[in-house]
């Protein structure tokens, strides 16, 4: 198993160098951050605008395939290169990515077990009420774009506190800008913050999840391997989580790494409606002002956390799954 493992880390790792540097060339040859400075009135020297785009990666005399090295072996040592704002974009990346990953480990953990929990119930209780509850308020929540159910959970957090007569639930940005005294106080402040897009992103994910394992599961009930369990005297309840819910979860080890990539773009899209500072809006931002080394950077990241997302779904995939092991 270790082997295996080991083949698809290696998989992963030339599929984020690809991604990566894939990203950076398209980026350095069709973006020109140096074009403002190009319509100044009076125009600056050209060493000037030459000595920007050597750093900002953009100057069309260094050949595309140079500057993609350049800028990969500054990688491989922690330099990303220097944004338009003249700043390393290590330093922007470092100081967003644990931002974004508040919002992406919560929710995705939160989400895929919920998700879980509900497809097995319902395929459990299948054409009962309960399945119905969960089936039509999980392709009403699949239906509805990312930023219409949090402007929607934002309502409701509004009339919320109008009701209770305080800030209970907070929706703009990350803490207050006036943050209490005290670890326990900021605390429940900075959770205050959190709940809302973390929702969002929890109701999206479980009510893909559970679609998926409610399917995986009414399979797995109607298997011989079930039938014989239930036949040797093993309890309903026992049977289901001992053979039919490891063997279901196998598809789905598989659908978390793909359904992480959707995960990070809904998280991008929240960080903008919620005033989050993470790599989300850092990537809209470096898109806008055609910041070459962000884009890269921010690409970097995501394809990294994929890296991760895949990486642990064939961990789980060989847990579950003992044909994997051997």
């Amino acid at each position: 198993m270790i082997l295996y493992l080991l083949r698809r880390v290696l998989n992963y790792v030339i599929l984020t160098v690809i991604a990566s540097c894939g990203a950076y060339m398209l980026a350095s040859a069709t973006m020109n951050p140096t074009y403002p400075l190009e319509q100044r009135h009076p125009r600056p020297p050209q060493s000037t605008i030459d000595s920007l785009r050597d750093a900002w990666g953009v100057n069309p005399d260094v050949p595309l395939i140079e500057r993609t090295w350049t800028w990969f072996t500054g990688v491989l040592h922690g330099d990303f290169g220097l944004g338009v704002n003249n700043h390393p974009v290590a330093d922007a990346l470092f100081s967003r990515a644990g931002v974004s990953l508040q919002l992406l480990l919560i929710g995705s953990i939160l989400g895929a077990v919920l998700g879980v929990v509900l497809g097995v119930w319902g395929a459990v209780r299948q054409y009962r009420a309960s399945d119905q509850v969960v089936t039509y308020g999980s392709y009403f929540i699949i239906a509805m774009p990312t930023y219409v159910l949090a402007y929607v959970l934002m309502l409701i957090a509004i009339f919320v506190n109008s009701v209770l007569g305080f800030h209970l639930l907070a929706f703009v940005g990350q803490y207050s800008a006036d943050q209490p005294a005290g670890f326990f106080p900021q605390l429940w402040d900075r959770a205050t913050h959190l709940f809302l897009p973390t929702l969002v992103l929890v109701l999206g994910a479980a009510a893909s999840y559970s679609r998926y394992q409610r399917s995986a599961m009414l399979d797995v009930l109607g298997s011989d391997y079930i039938r014989t369990a239930r036949a040797k005297g093993l309890l309903r309840g026992r049977a289901l989580v001992r053979h039919g819910v490891r063997v279901a979860l196998i598809p789905m080890s598989t659908y978390f790494a793909y359904s992480f990539g959707l995960l990070v773009t809904g998280a991008t899209i929240l960080e903008i409606v919620f005033s989050w500072h993470g790599m989300g809006e850092l990537s809209v931002i470096s898109i806008q002002k055609e910041d070459v080394n962000s884009i890269a950077g921010s690409t970097f990241f995501v394809a990294v956390l994929i890296l991760c997302s895949s990486t642990l779904s064939e961990v789980l995939n060989a847990a579950l799954d003992p044909r994997v092991r051997r």
